[in-house]
Order: C-alpha cells, then sequence, then structure tokens
C-alpha cells in the first residue's frame, strides 16, 4: 500500500477557542501517539488531510507523519471526529504503527452484479453491512472487499462466512452476521398481504355465519 506524507505543526494552546482559531486558519487539530512515543498535540492543513484520506486506501492509508521539529511517523488516522452539519473532520487522533504488527481497520464491502431476485422477480438489495472490520498488517489491509451477489433470489443472503478468503486478513465478526439480502419489492410484499387479510377476513365471516347457523338450529 502506498504512503502517504502529511506535514503537521506542534500544538502549544488548547482548548475550545484554540481549536477555532486553527479552523478559521483551515488547519485540522489533532494528537499523534502510540507505543515508544509521546503523545504529542497538533494541528494538520485540512486540504492535505482531505487528499490524503481520498486516496484508494481512504481511511485505511498509511501516512508518513511529518512532526515539526522531530521524524516521521508513521501512522494511521482513527477517532476521526466531523461537524455534524458541513460533515467536515473538526480533530482526529494519528495512531503509530509498524508494518510488522497487525493493526484493526474497518474496511468497506462493494457488491457487485445483479442478483436473479431483482432481474427475474422484481425484488431490491438490502444491504445490512456496508463495511466490515478485520485484522491485517498495514500494508495489507485491502482498499475494498468486493463480493458478487449475482446469484442471490429471492430470500438469499450472504453472510460474513461467505467473505472471500484474502492472505493475512483476519475478520473480526460472526460468521452468521447477515450482510446483504435480496427481499421482495414492498409492492408486491403489500399485495400479498392484503391477500392474506382479505382471505383471513373471509374466513372470520365464514365462522361467524357457522357460530349463527349452529345458534338458531339451538333456537
Amino acid at each position: 500500500m502506498q504512503q502517504e506524507t502529511l506535514h503537521a505543526e506542534g500544538r502549544v494552546s488548547f482548548g475550545t477557542r484554540e481549536a477555532r482559531r486553527l479552523r478559521r486558519e483551515s488547519r485540522v487539530p489533532a494528537v499523534v501517539y502510540g507505543r515508544g512515543l509521546e503523545t504529542r498535540t497538533i494541528s494538520v492543513d485540512a486540504r492535505e488531510l482531505y487528499g490524503v484520506l481520498h486516496t484508494e486506501a481512504g481511511l485505511n492509508a498509511l501516512i508518513d507523519l511529518e512532526v515539526e521539529g522531530g521524524d516521521k511517523v508513521l501512522s494511521v488516522a482513527r477517532e476521526i471526529q466531523r461537524d455534524p452539519v458541513r460533515r467536515e473532520i473538526t480533530h482526529l487522533d494519528f495512531i503509530k504503527v509498524s508494518l510488522d504488527v497487525e493493526i484493526e481497520a474497518e474496511v468497506a464491502i462493494e457488491y457487485f452484479g445483479s442478483p436473479i431476485g431483482v432481474r427475474e422477480e422484481g425484488g431490491f438489495v438490502e444491504t445490512i453491512s456496508a463495511t466490515v472490520m478485520l485484522q491485517a498488517l498495514p500494508a495489507a489491509i485491502p482498499t475494498v472487499i468486493e463480493m458478487d451477489i449475482s446469484g442471490l433470489d429471492i430470500g438469499d443472503t450472504l453472510k460474513a462466512s461467505d467473505l472471500p478468503e484474502i492472505e493475512g486478513v483476519t475478520y473480526l465478526v460472526e460468521s452468521e452476521q447477515p450482510l446483504v439480502t435480496v427481499l421482495l419489492a414492498a409492492v408486491l410484499v403489500e399485495e400479498v398481504e392484503e391477500v392474506l387479510e382479505g382471505e383471513l377476513e373471509e374466513g372470520e365471516e365464514g365462522e361467524e355465519g357457522e357460530e349463527d347457523a349452529e345458534e338458531d338450529g339451538e333456537g
């Protein structure tokens, strides 16, 4: 996996006021820490950060963090906080990693193919999980997990046990965890429910009629 370089400046002031000042200057407050590394408060350029986190590797990009007055720190971005409206990053952590030590990562699942149940029966795909947690060496973390759903019919479900085997990757999810399924279109479901309700009502009316007849006979 390609490593991205990001420059960082140290911070000596803290608090909400300082964070706002940094954001006005298009900088993002952050911290960097990890094994054998003293925790440091830093800030990074918002545009540079955006570029680093929008490569093919996404949020799992390996980042060579060049901290002002220090050495490069190989890291990954974690604990990303965003503005609830603008979705801009307001704070994040950089965690030091080693290329020979496994880490946990959340990776997107890409479902491809047109399911049988959609093509032939008018069903629709319901995505239950769009990502999966896994463990691997930093350089072995896949950018995306691909799953073929073209063979799914109505009612079929792919589970975590169906995830493709990738050398060096361990999935951190229960094997029975459902990921994606194909369901009958809502309109058809409603029609079926209406038919079933109608049959139920007719059955109830029939039972009432029989009860009335029995009562009349007894009189």
